[in-house]
This record gives structure tokens, sequence and C-alpha cells, in this order.
């Protein structure tokens, strides 16, 4: 009975660990958090190999519990740690197209993914972006005939030199039927947001960047995805993201925040909120941009000043959403800090005496939200991609989780921005306020936004002559 009782140890043993070997085959049962490249890896085969045997059509998708077929050759046990696979002869060098993935670019060179990581500092063999130019393993290869420079690694990055510029003043618009009055203003930026789904041309981007170029102005886009697409397969969405938005940057999109208030469930998939995924988004969008178009301002998704969130995967405050990012890396991500401001009730002078039952909280106050954020980003400038304040007046009344807002008047509206504006041209600090917004005329529902614009119902605008003002 002994002999048996040992082969049955072994059989569950081998079941554990996910393998079942036989004459004829053997198979590997997929883990959770396991992926091609690391399976490859521990079979000493490719992933152009696995990927055949099991008529996998795209490399990025496997699954826990899935049974692979191991190619014949392939053993139980992985090379040791550190050791190079052999390279195959060729080299020269590659620029990634959209569409690539390094298996497929394996393939087109005859050679292996583990041998082009061997040679490439390329962190996660499942991020790469159009223009990153990749070596080859050998000797030879054919380079590509305009390559684009090599964009640095998510684990080693050179920062590409911030975009040249000091403060500048712009807004939100929904239309660009006010633009005479916005550059009277002093306005230079126009910010427009872009919806984007997978399978979408970036040229969805065009007509809001001809638009204000054809006007004189720069163009700031926030471009938003979708979370229910993200959530279903994060690392294949943040390269497909970031493709998206390097086409953008191409099409010569002046700014681009890289999504809107990722640290709450109505813009980012709940069970997924972090600081640290916000920022695997950051990096690959980042790289991607200056690939296509150094030129263009990374502005990072400003959250949305939140204090009754705690933080969760669920949700998180943007506090500690922020302290995430940066713990993370994400200051090599970017040009600038999103950061929104669109909750004051009292001048912008103020650090404390908001008609709120949570006073003391620091996002109530323009000082205090400018002292957060840049004390967790040190060195680094901030963009106020949206700057607003609120008022009822001439509208109804406001919904009861805006009621914060009740007391404000058209007046203190125009006098607050103006204020506003004013420190931040002087902090050195603030790198582009973008007023949220300049010609809502949406008042319905739960969001209010045409109280928050500065043309007012009656079609005048008192707060452009007070930010004229406040910039002269």
């Amino acid at each position: 009975m002994r002999p048996a009782l040992r082969v049955i140890c072994l059989l569950v043993l081998l079941l554990t660990l996910g393998l079942v070997a036989s004459a004829q085959q053997t198979t590997y049962t997929v883990q959770p958090g396991d992926n091609l490249y690391r399976i490859s890896l521990r079979f000493n085969v490719s992933i152009a190999a696995l990927a055949q045997a099991n008529n996998i059509a795209n490399i990025n998708r496997i699954f826990a519990g899935q049974v692979l077929v191991i190619p014949t050759g392939g053993g139980t046990t992985p090379p040791p740690s550190g050791t190079p696979v052999p390279p195959p002869a060729g080299g020269g060098t590659y620029t990634v197209q959209r569409g690539d993935t390094l298996g497929r670019i394996a393939r087109n060179f005859n050679t292996t993914v583990a041998a082009i990581l061997a040679v490439n500092a390329i962190p996660n063999p499942n991020l790469i972006y159009p223009g990153q130019v990749i070596t080859l393993p050998g000797g030879s290869g054919a380079p590509n005939p305009t390559p684009v420079p090599t964009q640095p690694p998510t684990g080693n990055v050179t920062p590409v030199p911030p975009v040249p510029g000091g403060f500048a003043l712009g807004a939100h618009v929904f239309s660009y039927n006010y633009t005479d009055l916005a550059r009277g203003t002093g306005m230079t930026w126009l910010k427009q947001q872009i919806r984007w789904n997978q399978g979408e041309s970036p040229s969805i981007a065009q007509v809001a960047i001809d638009g204000a170029k054809a006007r004189g102005f720069r163009i700031l886009l926030g471009v938003v995805g979708n979370p229910s697409q993200l959530a279903a397969n994060p690392t294949q969405y943040y390269q497909d993201f970031a493709n998206f938005l390097g086409g953008v940057a191409r099409l010569g999109a002046d700014g681009i925040e890289v999504w809107n208030e990722p640290n709450i469930d109505a813009e980012w998939p709940r069970g997924l909120i972090s600081g640290a995924q916000y920022t695997a988004m950051l990096s690959a969008a980042y790289q991607a941009i200056k690939a296509n178009n150094p030129n263009t301002l990374v502005i990072s998704g400003a959250p949305a000043p939140t204090g009754g969130l705690g933080c969760s995967t669920n949700g998180c405050n943007d506090d500690a959403f922020i302290g995430q990012m940066a713990a993370a890396g994400a200051a090599r991500f970017m040009d600038c800090v999103g950061v929104h401001y669109n909750a004051g009730a009292v001048p912008p002078t103020a650090t404390s005496g908001a008609p709120v039952g949570s006073a003391s909280h620091y996002s109530w106050y323009y000082p205090s939200m400018v002292n957060l954020y840049s004390r967790t980003f040190p060195g680094k400038q901030l963009c106020f991609t949206e700057i607003g304040y609120l008022s009822s007046e001439g509208y109804s009344a406001l919904p009861p989780n805006f009621g914060w807002a009740a007391g404000n008047s058209v007046a203190e509206q125009s006098e607050w921005l103006a204020g506003a504006a004013r420190q931040a041209r002087q902090s050195g600090i603030v790198r582009l306020f973008i007023v949220w917004n300049l010609d809502s005329t949406n008042y319905g529902g739960s969001d209010p936004q045409a109280g928050y614009a500065i043309i007012r119902p009656d079609g005048t605008c008192p707060a452009c002559n007070a930010l004229a003002a406040a910039l002269r």
C-alpha cells in the first residue's frame, strides 16, 4: 500500500500546482496572475508556440482555470533566473506599430519574446507603445526607416523636458460660439472632453482640435474612456487607451488630460480604484503621447475633491489617492498635476468658514487645495482643469446636494474667480487655470452645470471683465 500512497500524493501535488503530464503531452492549468510570458519562461517555450498549440488568438487574454497544452519539448523546470534565452541570428531595431504585441514581433523576426526582453528594458511585456523603438536580438534585421526616439521604460524613465510656457487662462466650452468673448477675457486655451470606446479612431478628436486652432486657441482635451471596458481587461485597455491618446497627440492636441476623476466609481470601475492602478494607465499614456508629439502637455487626470469616501478600491478621497499616485511614481509621467476645485462658497483667500457642517475639510478652500497638491508633488506645476464657483442666480433653486452654494451671487462668482486667477498667476506654481465653465445651458437634473457658467442666462458675463482686469 505504501508505494500506491506515494503515487497518490504525487498526483495530488501535481494537480495543486496546476500541472498534469503524460507520455503524449504536458498541460498546465492557468493560475490567478499568470500570463503567457510567465508560462513561457516556466516551460522554456516561446509565447508563439504556446499560442499556436492552444489556438489563442489574443496572447494577452488567458484566464484562471484555462488548461493549456505545453508544446512538445517544453519542460516543467523554468530556466535559471537571470539566464537570457540565446538570441537568434538577426538584429537591428524595429519601431512598434499600432496593434503590435511582443509575440507578433517575435514571430515576424523569427525570435522569442524572452530574447527580445533580454536586450530591452521592458518591465511589462504586455505594455508596448506605437513609436517605441525595440532592439532586436542578434546583429542584422531591418531597422525602421524613420524611427521615433526610444521611449523610456516604465521602471527607469528619463522624462521628456516639460512643454515650455508660463501661466495661462482658459475655459471649458460646450461650443465655439463665444470665442471672441473668451479672447477678450485673456483666455488662450479652450478645453473639451471626449469619451472614447475601444475601437474608435483618434479622428473623433479632429473636430475639437481644428475648431479651437482655427479660432487661434490652444486646445486641451480631457479624454475619458469606458469604465466597463477597462474592468474587462485592464492591461489590454491601458495599452489600447495609450495608443488612442498617441494618435490624438499626433493630430495636434496641445494638451491632454488623461482621464477624469479616477478616484470615484462614476468614472473608474469599482474594485479597481487606486492611485497605483491609475498610474499604470498614466505611464502608458505619457510614453505614447510623447512618442507621437513631444510638445503635447500631459496632465494627470484630476481626482474629484472628496472627504467622505475613506480609501478603498471602491472609492478614495483625493488626498489619499494622489498620495498613492506619488508613491507609484506618477510624477515621472506628467508635465502637470491635474486639479479640480469647484466647491467654493467663500473667497479664494479663505482657509475656514465654509457654510457647511464639514467646514474643516480642505476641499472647500482654494489655498488648501493648492497646498495639498503641490506638497504631494513637489517641483511639479499644477493645472486646474476645472475651477469654478456655482451660483443659482437667474435660475431655480439648486439641487439639495449643491445647497452649500445657495448663498453665492453672480457678483461673488466673478470676484472669487478673478481673485483665484490672480493668486494662481502670482504663485509660480499654477501652470493652467481652466474655468469651469464658459457656456453651459444645462441646469436641470442633479448637475447644475449652467450655474457654474460665467456667461449667465441673460447673456452677460460679469466674470469676463473681472478676469481680464485681474490679469492685466
